[in-house]
């Protein structure tokens, strides 16, 4: 069965599985996140496949246009393992200008998640109006580091991103963290008003199976369950402002 496939299967029971999101206010401006993984039962002392799904909205309260949007981080915790070893890479340069059909054709093999996003754009003297595209995540590597190239499509109007995170490792509570820039030339992109991911890839090299992102729940042998800090958004504003969420998850110890 094709990765994509597979991963709608697996992302019809993360979403029932999914627990209701976080909502912050800051002034005007209203902040939301929400996720989960699948399954939610894990082995607690080696990591295992998993499904991870990410969603992030912005909207005001007085429904003026949102701000732009200048830098993304999206964090997982520690017990969250990002395998790429063996998963074929993608070029951005060979997925910009793209369609949706033509970016998977180039880059199909290293195919790590998909996902939608809404954005804004503001004309001046007109109202805003949303614009709607389709998401794909691919594996890849930016000046030698790990990173998800996201590619993006819009068909009213016709636009084409093709946005890279770096992935890093950090200390703390979350280990793991996604980061990208967003310039002033990505035109409406950097007024998301709302994304969401999904992530799963499951793959062979060198006789073992592999899977994109593996996960753990290290609970002592009596306890059976427990709650966890499962994933914090970041977003920088071109006013300066820095906002930050984070979520908790409960897993379930094997």
């Amino acid at each position: 069965m094709r990765p994509l496939l597979v991963a709608m299967a697996v992302l019809i029971g993360l979403t029932a599985a999914t627990a209701h999101g976080e909502r912050r206010q800051h002034g005007n401006l209203i902040v939301t996140l929400d996720g989960g993984f699948a399954p939610r039962a894990l082995p607690r002392d080696r990591p295992a496949p998993v499904a991870v799904e990410l969603k992030a909205g912005l909207r005001t309260s007085d429904h003026t246009p949102v701000p732009r949007v200048t830098g993304v981080e999206l964090g997982i915790p520690r017990q969250g393992v990002i395998s790429t070893r063996g998963l074929p890479t993608c070029k951005p340069r060979r997925i910009r200008n793209t369609t949706t059909a033509k970016a998977l054709e180039a880059c199909g093999p290293a195919l790590i998640g998909s996902g939608r996003m809404v954005a804004q754009v503001k004309i001046p003297s007109q109202p805003a109006f949303a614009v709607h595209a389709r998401l794909l995540a691919f594996n890849g590597r930016v000046n030698g580091r790990r990173a998800v190239i996201v590619h993006g499509l819009a068909l009213r109007p016709p636009s084409v991103v093709v946005l890279p995170f770096l992935i890093e490792r950090r200390p703390g509570k979350f280990g793991t963290v996604f980061s990208a820039r967003l310039p002033d030339n990505l035109g409406p992109w950097p007024r998301f008003a709302r994304f969401e991911m999904s992530f799963y890839r499951r793959y062979t090299f060198r006789g073992r199976e592999r899977s994109y992102i593996s996960a753990s729940c290290p609970l002592p042998k009596r306890v059976p369950f427990a709650p966890f800090s499962f994933a914090k958004a970041s977003l920088t504003l071109a006013d300066g402002r820095q906002i930050s969420m984070g979520i908790a998850r409960t897993c379930r110890a094997q």
